[in-house]
């Protein structure tokens, strides 16, 4: 599977969105701290948390005997910048041009 596709699959799910949303608020949080986000045992929250550091949008590092999430931004911008971005460019060059459209309109 493309690391594309990882992160298009692990962002289909509401419950892995709203454990990236709270490693937003406060990043590098433990196992424990994130379960508080979701309403679910602790085993379901791993398995989501699995699949997001497989789309290496979390990244861990052990400190003692905790583990700490932290989200790792570098793959939502790829899917930005190839996704996003181009459609969102024509967006605003048409909103540039009927501005410059309604503008010579108004000048005659």
């Amino acid at each position: 599977m493309l690391d594309t596709d990882k992160v298009f699959k692990a962002l289909a799910d509401p419950n892995r969105r709203k454990l990236l949303d709270a490693l937003c608020l406060e990043n590098g949080q433990t196992l424990g701290g994130l379960c508080e986000y979701l309403d679910m045992a602790r085993q379901s929250v791993t398995q989501h948390l699995e699949i997001l550091e497989s789309a290496n949008l979390v990244t861990t590092v052990r400190r003692g005997r905790e583990k700490l999430h932290f989200i790792n931004p570098v793959p939502l911008h790829d899917v930005y910048e190839r996704w996003i971005r181009k459609f969102e460019q024509q967006r605003l060059s048409l909103l540039h041009d009927l501005k410059a459209q309604l503008e010579g309109e108004n000048d005659e």
